[in-house]
């Protein structure tokens, strides 16, 4: 039997987030209540580098589910979200509409 998986403690989301851009995983929030890694976008060779450091990642961190909220609003925090329904393709370009 597995041993019972680490759990994130809420002061590792900066952490965790700088971590994930470290892989090159562009994560952002998307509303208020999700948030995702933009690893889809990633080239094979790209995916390929950042797959084993995102293992890594899940390692380090363990689960994190229950933090969703939390990680989302240290990422609109930052400024890397997209609001569901906006013309904005990528987060970068929130603050263009918003301003």
């Amino acid at each position: 039997m597995a041993p019972p998986k680490r759990l994130m403690k809420e002061d590792e989301i900066p952490a965790f987030v700088e971590a994930v851009i470290e892989a090159g995983c562009d994560i952002c929030a998307v509303g208020h209540d999700m948030y995702l890694f933009g690893d889809a976008e990633l080239t094979d060779s790209e995916l390929e580098v950042a797959l084993p450091k995102l293992a890594q990642i899940e390692e380090t961190y363990g689960d994190r589910d229950f933090l969703i909220l939390e990680i989302v609003a240290y990422l609109r925090s930052l400024g890397r979200y997209l609001e569901i329904g906006s013309s904005a393709a990528h987060w970068s370009e929130t603050r263009k509409l918003t301003n």
